[in-house]
């Protein structure tokens, strides 16, 4: 489906709700709530989430890893690791 042919969809759609309020209020919410997570940075796809997993435990079987000292707060190990 290319992009003319989903916004054909998502405005039949819109016509469908356009008459109840409460719905069309409803679409607005979660409309603005996907358009802020395009914007976020700092989401990932879930192959991309597996995929700094796998790094991380191949990480850790090199030895590669960061130990907190006992009664160290996290403020002085985030100025101690690299």
């Amino acid at each position: 489906m290319d992009a003319t042919q989903l916004t054909a969809e998502l405005f039949q759609s819109l016509g469908t709700i356009v008459e109840d309020e409460t719905l069309l209020k409803r679409a607005v919410k979660y409309l603005k709530r996907l358009a802020s997570k395009k914007e976020d940075d700092t989401l990932m796809t879930k192959e991309e989430f597996f995929a700094r997993v796998d790094k991380a435990r191949e990480q850790v079987k090199r030895g590669e890893v960061y130990r907190m000292e006992p009664n160290e707060t996290l403020d002085e190990f985030l100025q101690r690791v690299p």
